[in-house]
């Protein structure tokens, strides 16, 4: 019998199917007391919600005009601005943890590690969020964003304190408007900007706790110069295998391959080109900083470099989530205001679209990793026997600790 399937018999609903039954209010149920009730602090007072929620002051309303969406737009923003608040709070302790020599305590490093990670899942948040804005078409914009002038997203000072404190370099910024950025920013913002770049960045606290990688110094394990001697033996003994195939196009390509790969680590190997970057703003890790980098990337599976790899690949989630926070922008301003200027006076879409480049990646170096990658035969032989560092971690009296840093 031909029909549809959904009012077969086996696929009919059963109305005599006895539903799961609400469960009894019972008296263990009611137990407790409404502490509320006696006076003290309360949820609304603890959370300044009356500050919070009458923070919501629509300008299109000053016109006699309500706007439906500007409502959106202001919570929105607001809520990113709360979010940026808690991400430059977790930022902060894990550059004192730096700061003050506490990450030499490696008990200290899953501290580090769970509050960077707790900024990735939060900027993951963020980055999300678009999909909220994006509901209002660009007419809803339109209807309100005369009301905006002169306010711009640029002014958002926590953004950039967030940007100098991970470590985008004040060389590599795009100008605004063909002026220094901070000049966009006056009296205390100002001075807080100059001061977060005096500072030292997320950035450079990462790199002297990489110089110090177990295992890069000669008289521990020697790492650096074993793995030379193991690549350059390794990249011999594939050139001669090439050499005596016969002569065909796999074995050119193969041939210049093998070449480009001499190359490549034949600069990765050389200290004062490496230096000469490093001072160009091309690379961002000194040299012995991406030594220790590429050894805990080799012997993640190690005991004691499982944490500093979660650490670095943490990082780069940041970079990874920021970029796509900033393309997520740009592709919502470029539907939003096409190519029109901003509210601030930027070029909008234009100016936007060139901030989505490496200049702006502030763990590059780490991503760039991935192209010094080799068989494993060739990464020099760890022996925990002998060599010790593997499995003596670096341990401080507590009471080297604030009272804050040692919970």
């Amino acid at each position: 019998m031909s029909g549809c399937p959904f009012f077969a018999r086996e696929n009919r609903l059963n109305v005599n199917r006895s539903l799961p039954e609400e469960p009894e209010i019972n008296e263990q149920s009611q137990e407790g007391t409404n502490k509320a009730s006696k006076g003290g602090l309360i949820y609304g007072d603890y959370l300044h919600l009356d500050k919070i929620l009458d923070a919501q002051e629509l300008q299109s309303a000053k016109s006699g005009n309500v706007i439906h969406d500007e409502h959106l737009f202001i919570v929105t923003h607001q809520a990113y601005e709360l979010w940026f608040k808690q991400v430059l709070w977790e930022l902060d302790s894990v550059r004192e943890i730096f700061l003050y020599g506490h990450v030499r305590d490696e008990r200290n490093m899953l501290k580090v590690v769970t509050r960077i990670n707790r900024i990735t899942v939060i900027l993951r948040l963020l980055v999300n969020q678009f999909s909220v804005l994006e509901t209002m078409t660009p007419m809803d914009f339109y209807e309100f964003r005369q009301f905006l002038k002169p306010a711009s997203g640029f002014q958002s000072l926590q953004f950039r304190l967030l940007e100098n404190k991970i470590g985008v370099p004040e060389s590599l910024r795009v100008p605004y408007n063909r002026r220094h950025y901070r000049d966009n920013f006056k009296g205390a913002e100002y001075a807080e900007l100059l001061k977060s770049e005096q500072e030292k960045s997320l950035l450079q606290l990462v790199q002297e706790w990489l110089e110090r990688t177990p295992g890069i110094e000669k008289e521990e394990f020697n790492f650096w110069e074993k793995l030379q001697a193991n690549i350059e033996t390794g990249i011999a003994h594939e050139i001669v295998t090439c050499q005596a195939m016969k002569d065909s196009e796999e074995k050119e390509d193969l041939m210049a391959e093998l070449q480009k790969q001499r190359e490549t680590f034949s600069m990765l190997f050389d200290e004062k080109r490496h230096n000469h970057m490093y001072s160009k703003g091309e690379r961002r890790l000194s040299y012995k900083a991406l030594q220790g980098a590429l050894m805990i990337y080799f012997y993640r599976e190690e005991p004691r470099f499982q944490v500093p790899f979660q650490l670095l690949t943490s990082l780069m989630e940041i970079d990874t989530l920021l970029t796509r926070w900033r393309y997520n922008h740009v592709c919502m301003v470029h539907r939003m205001i096409g190519n029109k200027a901003g509210t601030g006076g930027s070029s909008g879409y234009h100016y936007l679209r060139s901030t989505v480049s490496d200049r702006y990646k502030v763990f590059v170096d780490l991503f760039n990793l991935a192209t010094f990658l080799v068989p494993r035969a060739w990464i020099p032989k760890l022996n925990p026997t002998v060599h010790k560092f593997l499995h003596m971690t670096e341990c401080i009296d507590s009471s080297y600790f604030s009272s804050e840093d040692s919970d």
